[in-house]
């Protein structure tokens, strides 16, 4: 991870002050670099050990951070790892410019990688995770939201990329189709599965262990797992309470939402929604050569659902 993080600092190199000032303020914000992470390990169960990896694994936190950027701006959010985000700090349009010079440098690293089947996979990536933010702009508000289109939504934003990360492995240790297709499932399971948390966390998280405000999702209007399940456990009172409360984007009543979402046992179920998406990790993880890196990628898996941040 040190060598990614030299990749990082000597690409984010600009002509233009303020492009570096902004990319380096949020990537230096000490976040879990997960995704990088998941492509070396992956690399290490397969037997790669080129230094592309950490070229890869680079552009990856590059598009993750540019999405990040974007995020933020269209979410209005003040707080990101515990420190005010950087259209907070830089204004919208630093932030929406520096993550497109940051889609775009991840861009020209991967032309460095020479590989048309990892342009391939992460131009797709990038597309997909594209859609899925429309997609979720097209559904805030929206109260009436199915599990399913829940689903389709972080499959798209947040999984892709887990799903990308742990493919390209595959890719770069020039495996079988059956391996590149273990990966791809661990990595699809996992994110997805780190995403569901991600979601109960925002009703039954610490604002100071996360780094982030607690209820920024309904403020959001987001609809989530924890409030899909409550709205379907509750009784029409509660229902009519939460469907207010996503529709108006409205935090006021938020002790009360947060009241019924655990009532209902929607946080533990939405918490067993993320242990079979687990599950489904661990299993593909076992179709791995088996090594140190293929048992700390079980590991992770294991312990996502401990995960309070």
């Amino acid at each position: 991870m040190s060598q990614v993080d030299e990749v990082i600092a000597q690409r984010l190199d600009s002509s233009v002050p303020l492009v570096g000032q902004v990319a380096r303020y949020i990537i230096s914000a000490g976040g879990k670099r997960l995704r990088p992470a998941l492509l070396l390990l992956a690399c290490g169960a397969l037997g790669y050990q080129g230094a592309q990896r950490f070229n890869i694994a680079a552009v990856i936190e590059f598009i993750h951070t540019a999405t990040l950027l974007h995020d933020d701006v269209v979410d209005e959010s003040t707080l990101r790892r515990g420190r005010p985000t950087a259209n907070e700090s830089f204004g919208n349009p630093a932030s929406v410019l520096v993550g497109d010079f940051l889609h775009s440098r991840a861009f020209q690293m991967m032309v460095d990688a020479d590989d048309m089947r990892i342009m391939q996979i992460l131009s797709e990536a990038t597309n997909i995770i594209a859609e899925g933010e429309v997609q979720q702009l097209m559904n805030t508000h929206d109260a009436s939201l199915s599990e399913a289109g829940y689903l389709q939504v972080i499959r798209s934003k947040t999984a892709k990329l887990f799903e990308a990360s742990t493919r390209l492995a595959a890719v770069l240790s020039q495996n079988t189709p059956e391996i590149e297709a273990a990966c791809a499932d661990y990595g699809q399971a996992l994110g997805t599965a780190f995403q569901v948390i991600d979601d109960v966390l925002d009703y039954d998280g610490d604002a100071g262990e996360m780094g982030k405000n607690l209820g920024d999702d309904l403020r959001e209007g987001k609809v989530t797992l924890p409030l899909i399940i409550a709205m379907q456990r509750g009784s029409q009172e509660q229902r009519e309470l939460i469907r207010q409360a996503i529709e108006a984007g409205a935090t006021d009543e938020l002790s009360k939402v947060i009241d019924i979402v655990r009532q209902t046992g929607a946080l533990q179920a939405t918490r067993q929604a993320a242990a079979e998406q687990a599950q489904q990790a661990i299993d593909a993880a076992r179709r791995l050569p088996v090594n140190n890196y293929s048992e700390a990628l079980l590991q992770l898996a294991s312990q996502l659902l401990e995960r309070r941040v």
